[in-house]
């Protein structure tokens, strides 16, 4: 029968919330766990190679293996393995209510985290009504924690779980980024909880001793959006490509090594800048929709590609507005035909390359909203509709789109491409 004794290692990085699970379980279950050091595991290059992938077959990370031979991925579960009975729960009733606490934690909690926390990075584009949503979402989840933790020390049972363990870690982000004192204070209940378990040694341990609150909700920053956006030429839910619900914390690495170098390449640099520029650049308090548009507005400007392709018959506006305001089947589908130039345009069908990371289905909904926004020069010049199919944790993004020339548009216009494209019509 396997056994958790064995010598086992885990694949993560620093400040992966997902791994500090399974280390804080292995610290109660006094299991043998040693973190893969830089010259075992390097993020993005390590859990690409074939080794890797045979071993985890998803590149997800953490992944966990032991001298057993036991390889196993995903957080929750190698947590589960790491810990003991009196994390797993001693009775059935107790087990059950472990695991619908985690699922809670990783449907309801997480998801708000990432979009609540990750534009505050700068790894996720600003989106204001899923914003709104998952701010609303965080007060229910908020009050149903404080409420129900009234009269409990702990989530299940009188001693620390799993649960306690997995809610923890996926509120960490949201403590130290969202939950103001004010907002400690309306919640006592769960701000004592909280605070009980990540002083606990165990904890300590893994998350460190200096775990700093939040002081004042943090706010998008869209110039660090931008400025990462094109640095690292990926969108923000690269690269696990994912998980939002892991690649985030992924991406998040990988941007804060990109951003050190360059700290330290723009430190030899003589201060060149006027301090008009440098005011302009300190001003960045006010952070939303109309922000980004500045940054993007700034960038340096390009001559349109379709400038010197001959202008086709089809006109692309009419057409939207006939698609826009009359029904699609009896009207807008015939006049398409009726007044397609296809000497001078083309139809391709689009998938996403990476339909494996894709999570949570608002978080797919917010890469078709970024994705549409880099390409917006397109406008004039393209029709477009994208959907996302399936259900989270199992879904992807197809589409149909119309554009002027035979050459493939995301090409033309100099941008990543994160879309499989096949001509379908010209």
């Amino acid at each position: 029968m396997a056994s958790n004794k064995s010598n086992g290692t885990l694949y993560t990085y620093p400040g992966n919330i997902h791994g500090f699970k399974a280390q804080i379980a292995a610290r109660y279950g006094g299991t043998q766990l040693t973190i893969a050091n830089e010259n075992q595991f390097k993020m993005n290059e390590t859990n690409q190679s074939e080794e890797y992938v045979r071993k985890f077959p998803t590149g997800k990370v953490p992944a966990y293996e032991n001298d057993a031979g036991i390889y196993l991925f995903e957080s929750n579960a190698i947590a589960h393995f790491l810990s003991n009975e009196q994390l797993r729960g001693t009775t059935l009733v107790e087990q059950s209510e472990i695991i619908q606490w985690i699922e809670y934690s990783e449907r309801e909690i997480y998801p708000v985290s990432t979009t609540l926390v990750y534009p505050c990075m700068g790894i996720l584009q600003f989106n204001k009504s899923h914003n709104e949503h998952a701010k609303a979402e965080l007060k229910l989840i908020l009050q149903l924690l404080n409420d129900y933790l009234r009269t409990r020390t702990y989530l299940v049972g009188e001693r620390i779980t799993l649960a306690d363990i997995t809610i923890v870690c996926d509120l960490l982000l949201l403590f130290e980024w969202i939950i103001e004192p004010c907002m400690r204070d309306t919640h006592p209940n769960l701000t004592r909880w909280f605070l009980t378990l990540i002083n606990q040694k165990e904890f300590q341990t893994v998350i460190g001793t200096n775990f700093q609150l939040c002081e004042k909700t943090a706010i998008f920053d869209a110039k660090k959006f931008a400025e990462l956006s094109h640095r690292n030429h990926v969108p923000q839910t690269q690269p696990r490509p994912k998980d939002l619900s892991q690649h985030s914390h992924e991406h998040v690495e990988e941007v804060k090594s990109k951003k050190e170098k360059k700290s330290a390449k723009e430190e030899q640099k003589p201060a060149t800048k006027s301090k008009e520029k440098e005011q302009k650049e300190d001003d960045n308090t006010n952070a939303g929709d109309d922000e980004t548009d500045e940054v993007y507005a700034n960038e340096p400007k390009q001559k349109d590609p379709f400038a010197d392709m001959p202008k086709p018959t089809f006109n692309m506006d009419e057409f939207k507005r006939v698609y826009s305001n009359e029904d699609t089947a009896e009207k807008a589908i015939p006049y398409f035909w009726t007044n397609f130039d296809k000497q001078h345009c083309s139809i391709w069908f689009c998938e996403y390359k990476y339909p494996e990371d894709l999570t949570q289905i608002f978080m797919t909904c917010n890469l078709i909203s970024g994705f549409f926004q880099r390409l917006d020069k397109l406008r004039k010049h393209a029709f477009a509709s994208m959907c996302v199919f399936g259900e989270n944790n199992n879904n992807t993004i197809a589409g149909i789109w119309i554009w002027r020339g035979h050459e493939l548009a995301f090409e033309v216009k100099d941008y990543y491409c994160l879309f499989r494209c096949f001509i379908l019509f010209y």
